[in-house]
Order: structure tokens, then C-alpha cells, then sequence
């Protein structure tokens, strides 16, 4: 007996889902498809920051050298 009410709920849950979902009275809404723009990476520098540095430190050492001898 408890079988035949468990089956019996089952059934009547499952009839009651499918026919809350059986219609829809609006009309189904087709969004437009989204574009997806991506933006190009900004260019990089050429060379590494680190040579940047030295040649400036060169530089001043250089400057610096010629300074001395005047």
C-alpha cells in the first residue's frame, strides 16, 4: 500500500509539472546574437627596460668622467 501512494504522488507531481509548463501564452524572445569586440594588445616596448637604465648609468658615468679630466 505504501508503494502504490508513493507511486501514485510521483505521478501526479510529475502531471501536475508538465502541465504547469505545457503553454506559454507570450511568445518566445529571440535576442539579438552579442558581439564581442576585442580591443588589439598595446604594442610593447622594442627592448628590455634594463638596458634602458645601464645606458642612462653609462651615460652619466661617461658625462661624469669627462668632467673630471676638464
Amino acid at each position: 500500500m505504501r508503494l502504490t501512494t508513493t507511486l501514485a504522488a510521483a505521478a501526479a507531481l510529475a502531471v501536475t509539472g508538465f502541465a504547469a509548463h505545457a503553454g506559454n501564452p507570450e511568445p518566445a524572445v529571440m535576442d539579438a546574437p552579442v558581439v564581442v569586440v576585442e580591443e588589439p594588445a598595446p604594442a610593447g616596448s622594442s627592448i628590455n627596460s634594463t638596458y634602458v637604465i645601464v645606458g642612462i648609468l653609462a651615460a652619466l658615468l661617461i658625462a661624469a668622467a669627462v668632467n673630471e679630466a676638464d
